[in-house]
């Protein structure tokens, strides 16, 4: 990688150092349809397309065909006090093109979320919460007034 900050040397030994990227990248899920062989990543803005090509290869074991970046400019907002403009920070977003028999699929990461909530406990939560208002009810008032 282009970008490396080394440790300064300290005295001992034996030397105990262990050389990290100093860049990151975040997988995305893209907002448009796109091939099966393409990735999305949010990236350091320091990262050229080699850097991203030489990371995902040396570290992760991924065949790379292509990189492409984009620099997405961040969204403006008005602060209705001060009545200022302000803008969020510049993203790069890299699009790696994997070969052709290869294919991502992004994880659905919420699948056993949805087959927790069963029918029986929303009833159940219903009818507590009925139970609970029931004795708190004043008569002849609406049932949002209670004592």
């Amino acid at each position: 990688m282009s970008t490396r900050f080394y440790p300064i040397y300290q005295r001992g030994n034996p030397q105990l150092r262990i050389f990290l990227p100093n860049f990151w990248m975040k997988l995305i899920m893209p907002m448009d349809k796109q091939p099966p062989n393409i990735v999305q990543f949010h990236c350091s803005m320091e990262m050229t397309k080699h850097d991203i090509k030489n990371y995902l290869e040396k570290i992760y074991n991924i065949d790379v065909v292509e990189v492409r970046t984009k620099i997405a400019m961040g969204r403006l907002t008005r602060d209705r006090l001060q009545r200022s403009v302000i803008k969020e920070d510049d993203k790069k977003l890299a699009y790696v093109v994997l070969p052709k028999d290869q294919s991502f699929v992004f994880p659905d990461l919420f699948k056993d979320v949805k087959e927790e909530i069963d029918k029986d406990s929303i009833d159940m939560a219903k009818k507590d919460m009925q139970d609970f208002i029931k004795p708190n009810k004043a008569p002849g008032l609406p049932g949002w007034f209670r004592i």
